[in-house]
């Protein structure tokens, strides 16, 4: 009789034990503030710069190399927005760099959805489609990130892939080229929030993404507030013309294009 008892409070705790864990993972939202540094990277120029002249190029383009973000999530939603900056530059934002940067991003993680918007040249626009597919290889290396244990996990995946809203000239020149540019990725999860969101274009790992590297770029979580009795509303890009990834980036080259011709164009 005893047994059978005992059988019984054991089973309805692990019922009751399932519900409320459920209940916790359902009502849990927060933030990630982010910060991102990107190594400049001068090419050829370099070379012809004493390092004076590169100390005064990185201070100039500061904002540009240095960004501040701010992720927003709950169970299956996140939101992705930069803080604005003023441009060192010209005291104004950075116009030409908005153009090719990354826009308020929503990731909707129950049906692998993005929404993101981009404004080009003056003109919105809203992406609508599907998460890209990061193939994580997850390792037994840890390491501390504030008060949070992380695990490492790679992954390799076409850049344009990764970057799609970015441009390059080699855009144009390469694109009847066959070979793939590939980008490695790097990244520091946490299974003490045991969500599958990150910044940017990451996410799929069972836990938040803490710190991620690829190409000159990483981005670091600088502090964590979560918040268990209620949800934080998650916005989602509405305003712009609805386009897919590849249509917008069809966009983007044939007035990349345009440009060069009419360019080409005034010099003959």
């Amino acid at each position: 009789m005893k047994y059978w008892i005992l059988s019984a409070i054991v089973i309805t705790y692990f019922f009751y034990a399932d519900k409320i864990e459920k209940s916790i993972d359902q009502s849990v939202s927060g933030k990630a503030y982010y910060y991102s540094k990107t190594k400049m990277d001068l090419g050829n120029w370099g070379a012809r710069m004493s390092e004076a002249q590169k100390k005064q190029m990185a201070s100039r383009l500061k904002n540009r190399l240095e960004k501040t973000y701010i992720l927003t999530f709950n169970q299956y939603e996140s939101f992705f927005k930069e803080e604005e900056k003023l441009d060192a530059i010209g005291g104004a934002t950075d116009t030409w760099g908005a153009n090719f940067s990354r826009g308020d991003q929503y990731k909707n993680l129950r049906d692998s959805t993005l929404i993101q918007s981009q404004e080009f040249y003056g003109k919105r626009f809203v992406i609508k489609d599907q998460l890209p597919k990061i193939n994580w290889v997850k390792g037994n290396e840890t390491k501390q990130i504030g008060n949070y244990l992380c695990f490492k996990a790679v992954a390799t995946i076409p850049t344009e892939t990764l970057n799609w809203y970015n441009f390059s000239w080699n855009d144009l020149t390469n694109s009847d080229s066959e070979e793939v540019s590939m980008s490695t990725i790097e990244a520091w999860y946490t299974l003490q929030i045991p969500l599958g969101h990150g910044p940017a274009e990451f996410w799929g790992l069972p836990g938040l993404v803490l710190e991620v590297s690829t190409g000159n770029t990483t981005i670091l979580c600088s502090e964590i507030s979560i918040n268990t009795n209620s949800s934080d509303p998650i916005d989602i890009p509405s305003k712009g013309e609805e386009t897919s990834i590849a249509n917008y980036r069809k966009v983007v080259k044939e007035r990349m294009e345009a440009m060069r011709n009419s360019y080409s164009r005034r010099r003959n």
